[in-house]
């Protein structure tokens, strides 16, 4: 039996959450880049000009560290209202700039270096790795974020499991300790006034601690709060199983409807790997269900998972929620096994609904009856739209045949990457605007 909850959504704020947190994170970067250039106009100038350049290529370079490190952190607060998906897009992109402000640091600084004492480059590097405290560090940590730079590529992300890619990226954290100390070793920009010093270390302590909070502290507290076990495995089709999971005192876990953890069962061959599993039920303060298709060799064992097994889980994570809600109606597009948010959503929504379910076969419905039950309960509506990939069911003509008013609804959108970038250009012909469209890219989540 479905038990329907009849949330009250929050009345609209005059500022979207999204902006506001959006802000929030340029207006902490643009205040720390006018911090640094202060201090480094502060410091003085030397007397060469590509010495200039480098020095504060690598204080800009080192800000972008410390403001990668905020962007994954996974603070509750901003993963709420931007997304997982968006911050990690975000910590690539920051990345690469990293990446050139760093080769630009090393390259003007021993080309400067090199042109006051008149020795070639590369005897320069050498030179300075040798003899100023600190550079030879430096070397190492650009040498460690090339190589992360390069297995980040997208032609080598594709190539690579996701294990081995962030075991690598584990690496990171190495190099920004070997970048500090080089910064407190060599950067005088940082050691010409006590003002200097205290914000370079308020800085990186922020920064570091947020990893530490958001990353381990949090995670930790909440599994030892809750204790968190498999109380059972239901198959719901050939390939797709629900897993029901219990625990002490969750009506005190703040996950909504939409959200997803990072689940780790803790058996012998599994406990190393966690997979992002969307909530498919509402979290009701009792248990909490995931729905996972099982293609391929970590998912296919979740059907032998043994009821009692502890679980490890990280989250909640998403900002696939109806805290982004901008209208009172709304459209629900779900693909495959992209349902199970959507189910969670509808049960959490209140106001009118359309949901529509694309799927290839009639028998690929999984929870249809579920959603089905819910639907009517709810007062919704609910098309199963089935058949071949081509042509487009949910071209526009097809969507605004299923739901005339679409452009006055919120839309949450939820399936395989080609089916939802088919969607979302189909949105965008019909012209919904852009913040009525709510979706996220959880494979970015790994």
């Amino acid at each position: 039996m479905t038990t329907v909850q009849t949330t009250v959504p929050p009345p609209t704020a005059a500022v979207r959450p999204k902006v506001v947190a959006r802000a929030g994170l340029y207006g902490v970067l643009a205040l720390n880049v006018v911090v640094v250039t202060v201090f480094f106009i502060q410091a003085g100038f030397a007397s060469n000009t590509l010495i200039v350049l480098g020095r504060l290529a690598g204080l800009y370079g080192a800000l972008l560290m410390a403001f990668q490190l905020l962007l994954v952190a996974r603070l509750p607060w901003f993963d709420r209202r931007i997304g997982m998906d968006r911050l990690t897009s975000w910590h690539r992109w920051v990345g690469f700039g990293l990446l050139f402000t760093l080769l630009g640091h090393a390259v003007f600084i021993t080309f400067g270096y090199a042109q006051s004492s008149s020795m070639d480059p590369v005897n320069q590097l050498v030179d300075l790795g040798q003899t100023v405290e600190g550079v030879f560090r430096a070397i190492v940590a650009l040498g460690l974020i090339l190589v992360i730079g390069g297995v980040s590529a997208r032609f080598a992300r594709r190539r690579l499991a996701y294990e081995t890619w962030h075991f690598i990226h584990l690496y990171t954290y190495v190099a920004v300790v070997l970048a500090f100390t080089h910064q407190v070793a060599a950067g005088t920009t940082f050691t010409s006034s006590s003002a200097a010093t205290t914000y370079w270390y308020v800085l990186w302590g922020v920064a570091l601690g947020a990893v530490l909070l958001g990353r381990f502290v949090l995670p930790l507290w909440r599994n030892l709060r809750h204790q968190l076990r498999i109380s059972a495995v239901v198959p719901e089709s050939d390939n797709v199983v629900s897993i029901h999971i219990t625990g002490r005192d969750l009506d005190r876990l703040p996950a909504r409807a939409g959200q997803f953890f990072l689940w780790r069962f803790l058996t012998r061959d599994r406990w190393w790997q966690a997979n992002p599993f969307s909530l498919s039920a509402a979290p009701d303060g009792r248990s909490l269900r995931l729905t996972a298709k099982t293609a391929g060799d970590g998912t296919a064992a979740l059907r032998h998972l043994k009821v009692g097994t502890r679980v490890f889980a990280e989250g909640p994570y998403g900002a696939f929620t109806a805290m982004h809600r901008t209208r009172s109606e709304a459209v629900l597009i779900a693909g495959g096994v992209g349902v199970t948010p959507i189910r969670a959503l509808l049960e959490e929504l209140h106001g009118h609904a359309v949901v529509i379910y694309r799927v290839g076969s009639d028998r690929d419905a999984v929870l249809y009856e579920e959603l089905r039950e819910l639907a009517h309960a709810k007062g919704a509506e609910l098309h199963l739209v089935s058949g071949p990939v081509s042509p487009d069911k949910l071209a526009p003509a097809e969507l605004a045949r299923l739901v005339p008013d679409i452009g006055d609804r919120d839309v949450f959108l939820c399936g395989p990457p080609p089916m939802m970038n088919a969607v979302l250009g189909s949105l965008r012909e019909l012209g919904v605007p852009k913040p009525q469209i709510h979706f996220e890219r959880f494979s970015l989540a790994g």
